[in-house]
């Protein structure tokens, strides 16, 4: 891994989201813990912002979340068992979870939307900028997606977010920005006029659609306090960042790497076939299986 240090120190997880798409996996069992191969989808996200430098991590959590405090923390009886059976592999891989960075949680009582779960962190940010990595959006990257973020970030000290071009006829499933490409960005980095949320066809600005993942300045939570409740009953983010816009320079960014849409059936299928055919131990033989199948 790439361990470069970062003007982003802190990184914000929200995980309280109660997963309905996946019920009912995910009655007792987080949507964060449902297993991606050979790890919870979670662990890739957190990977991924240790990778780009980040030192400490904040995960929102609500009812029924105690898996993902468990998972991330050490596990005496089983590193035991591990080491009186021999298994010196098996108790490097878990030790490594919960080496692996710090981390803080804190709880969201109400599932009120996105943008009430990154205002719960807004203590433990300590008036700093930074990251939001949602556990839906795994992605494959080099360097990783937030890492190259927070490159844009240090050099226009403005927030980012994260974008992608989707099929026109699929934006309404997305919050897609306007914005005008910023000169010297590569054609990558866009200057933000206005995000809309889950626009018609005809009524979108463009094809660049929000993902999940964020930097964000400060300034997010007094916008976000004045924003209320929106779509839902919920405090969207997406609310927050346009009362932003009119506060400071918002930037996008269209990253690259692959993208897969983990918050739904199927792309957790789709996710969980790419990632088992690239396994060096499961790929093989996977690639011959699926070879087997007859598809009608």
């Amino acid at each position: 891994m790439n361990h470069r240090m970062s003007e982003i120190r802190r990184a914000v997880f929200p995980a309280a989201g109660l997963g309905t798409r996946f019920l009912p996996a995910t009655k007792a069992q987080p949507k964060e813990m449902l297993p991606l191969v050979d790890k919870p989808l979670i662990q890739y996200v957190v990977e991924e912002a240790v990778d780009a430098g980040i030192e400490n991590l904040v995960i929102v959590t609500g009812r029924g979340k105690n898996a993902i405090e468990d998972h991330f923390d050490v596990s005496f009886e089983l590193e035991r068992i591990l080491e009186d059976r021999g298994k010196s592999d098996l108790l490097k891989l878990v030790r490594a979870v919960s080496d692996m960075v710090n981390i803080v949680y804190v709880r969201q009582k109400e599932a009120l939307g996105l943008g009430h779960a990154v205002m719960m962190a807004e203590n433990l940010v300590n008036r700093e900028p930074f990251a939001v990595l949602l556990g839906d959006d795994v992605i494959e990257a080099e360097p990783p997606c937030i890492r190259q973020m927070i490159d844009v970030y240090e050099r226009h000290r403005a927030s980012v977010i994260a974008i992608m071009e989707v099929p026109r006829d699929e934006v309404q499933r997305y919050g897609i920005i306007k914005g005008a490409p910023l000169e010297g960005g590569g054609g990558r980095v866009y200057r933000v006029e206005d995000l809309v949320e889950k626009p018609s066809v005809e009524d979108a600005p463009s094809n660049l659609a929000i993902i999940g993942r964020y930097i964000l300045t400060p300034g997010i939570f007094p916008a976000l306090r004045g924003t209320g409740q929106g779509r839902g009953g919920e405090i969207q983010l997406t609310d927050g960042l346009r009362r932003l816009l009119s506060e400071e320079q918002v930037l996008a960014y269209r990253f690259q790497g692959r993208r897969y849409d983990a918050g739904e059936k199927l792309g957790f299928l789709k996710a969980t076939v790419e990632f088992a055919l690239k396994n060096s131990e499961l790929g093989p033989e996977f690639r011959k299986y699926l070879k087997s199948l007859i598809l009608n």
